[in-house]
């Protein structure tokens, strides 16, 4: 039983009534709760009541309709799965760094370990469109963040956020999945299976929507609040000027959150927005170990399968740096390996002490 228990059952039951109303955000929702001291008070409360409130008519006439009712009686079924829970902003275990926003979620369903989101978090965001090195820079580094300790977060799009969340996976670590759809509808469909990946290794799947809201534009914007808001910083690795991502980056920036870009090249326009967000004051992230020292406070306990390695773990590339210095390019000529399995080692070395670059050569580092 995955319910909350800290309020009664008739109170959560009033509780999703009010969150399937129309035009009632997360601020009005707690201006009820604070007018009325309850959910339940709320919606036996007379019009005129809310009206003073300056809440719209549409909301004070839906809450009584039977389809509001039914949605609420289906989140309530949903929630007598053992996996499948709701989080409440003045429940005890709703996660901190959240519940610090003015526009908090008031209701989070999650599907996955709700303990994740307490854990911290390092977000992942960039385009839908990333070109082939962004997809492998974006995986290399999710892959080495979640293997020293950290879970990714990101929306589960196509691009950049895909390449996280399965960065994350491959190293044996946690990512969670913030939708901008209800939990119920998930997009796109073509990452349900990586939906259902993350579920399967312990990690989560986050909407504050109704459980089968289908997508709508505008709720993908609002989403990067609680991305940005769950996470300690968010690392952009390629977007354009007009992305969403740097939607998410400005709301971190708001929220006292560290912001991080990777720089491109000049000619490829999916690098301005990290050049922008750069001019911005963001941080300039050119190895893995520029995030880990300013985080490194908030650094977990990295994945077993990754903190067990041996001291004497080798790798190829390890001999051919003991040799002499490399650019990533000579290791992709002297290994023989593709670049993406390159630079995914080379972080995840990094990460270990086993190598650093210096001067845009990579060099090996003593054991």
């Amino acid at each position: 039983m995955s319910q909350p228990a800290f309020i009664s059952p008739a109170e959560l039951e009033a509780r999703l009534r009010l969150h399937c109303l129309p035009e009632l955000g997360p601020r009005r929702f707690r201006k009820l709760l604070s007018a009325f001291g309850s959910a339940s008070a709320a919606l036996s409360a007379p019009a005129s009541a809310w009206r003073s409130l300056g809440l719209p008519q549409a909301c004070s006439e839906a809450r009584r309709s039977e389809a509001v009712r039914e949605r609420a009686a289906q989140s309530l079924a949903w929630l007598e799965s053992e996996t499948q829970h709701l989080l409440m902003w003045d429940d005890p275990i709703y996660p901190g760094l959240l519940a610090e926003l003015a526009d908090a979620p008031p209701l989070l369903f999650v599907q996955g370990d709700p303990t994740l989101l307490e854990q911290p978090q390092l977000a992942m965001v960039g385009s839908r469109r990333a070109s082939r090195p962004g997809l492998d820079t974006a995986h290399s580094f999710a892959r080495s963040l979640a293997g020293g300790g950290f879970v990714i977060t990101s929306g589960l799009a196509l691009g950049i956020d895909g390449a996280a969340h399965q960065g994350a996976l491959d190293a044996c670590g946690k990512t969670v999945a913030v939708l901008g759809t209800g939990l119920q509808c998930l997009y796109p469909a073509r990452h349900k299976p990586l939906a259902a990946a993350i579920i399967a290794q312990g990690g989560a799947l986050v909407s504050e929507l109704p459980l089968g809201c289908p997508p709508h534009a505008s709720n993908f914007p609002r989403r990067n609040r609680i991305i940005s808001g769950l996470s300690v910083g968010v690392l952009v690795v390629e977007a354009s000027p007009s992305s969403g991502s740097l939607i998410t980056a400005r709301l971190a920036a708001e929220q006292g959150r560290e912001v991080y870009a990777i720089p491109g090249s000049i000619h490829h326009p999916g690098a301005r927005g990290c050049h922008q967000l750069i001019r911005e004051g963001a941080t300039l992230v050119e190895g893995i170990e520029d995030i880990l020292q300013a985080l490194r406070g908030w650094q977990a306990q990295p994945p077993i399968s990754a903190a067990s390695k041996p001291e004497s773990y080798s790798h190829p590339l390890l001999d051919l740096l003991h040799a002499a210095p490399h650019s990533s390019e000579a290791l992709v000529a002297a290994s023989g390996l593709p670049l993406a399995e390159v630079l995914a080692a080379l972080t995840e070395l990094e990460l270990g002490g086993r190598v650093a670059c210096e001067g845009g050569r990579w060099v090996g580092r003593a054991p």
